[in-house]
């Protein structure tokens, strides 16, 4: 869920422009789902919802045409929209993994298996062969509380390689949320520190790659 300012942010979006073209939703859904037009009796808001069920369950079926049958510069082209825009629609793929993943709970066939097969699919698309097959992880794990003290201990240490992924995105959280944390100081900081850290890594990648090549030797 998102605070005032970031749902006003996101309202002013491309997802909520009034001059976007149909997609699953007609303008006229769209304007329905937020809320900017609220004229509707109770027996036409449940048409509405009707119609909007049946579109989504269509939207839902055609995918398997669109996978089996959309030329590949087609899908390229979708996926490569305008740099002003890559920001809005990595927003709304990430929105549609959470509706499937939030719909299909208590679905019959559990979520992790259809995206572990969904990715199989892929593979075995780009490998042009049903012989490529992968393993697929997918855990959904709460985030516990998490020893401050043994995590700041591994951050003065550095030992980076030490903190887990779960006391990471705790850590970040807490990090944020707290009164000292301010994004527009954060943001300058780290771009600065950013160019010294990827002078590094490049500078090891190429100790690496001459080290190997002397092996070869």
């Amino acid at each position: 869920m998102t605070d005032g300012s970031d749902e006003q942010e996101s309202r002013d979006g491309l997802a909520y422009s009034a001059d976007r073209d149909r997609g699953i939703l007609t303008p006229s859904d769209r304007e329905f789902l937020i809320g900017r037009k609220s004229d509707y009796t109770e027996h036409s808001k449940k048409q509405k919802r009707n119609r909007i069920r049946r579109r989504l369950r269509n939207a839902i079926l055609d995918f398997t045409i669109i996978f089996e049958h959309l030329e590949e510069r087609d899908r390229e082209t979708v996926f490569n929209p305008d740099d002003d825009a890559r920001d809005a629609y990595t927003q709304g793929i990430t929105d549609m993994l959470a509706f499937l993943h939030l719909g299909t709970m208590g679905y019959y066939t559990p979520f992790k298996d259809m995206l572990a097969q969904g990715v199989n699919e892929a593979e075995q698309e780009l490998a042009g062969s049903d012989y490529r097959m992968v393993t697929v992880d997918f855990n959904v794990e709460p985030v516990g509380q998490i020893d401050v003290d043994e995590v700041i201990d591994k951050l003065e240490f550095g030992d980076f390689e030490e903190i887990t992924d779960e006391e990471l995105r705790a850590f970040i959280r807490l990090l944020t949320e707290s009164e000292e944390f301010s994004a527009t100081s954060m943001r300058s900081e780290m771009k600065e520190q950013m160019s010294a850290f990827i002078e590094k890594v490049n500078a090891a990648t190429e100790q690496r790659d001459q080290r190997v090549e002397e092996l070869n030797d």
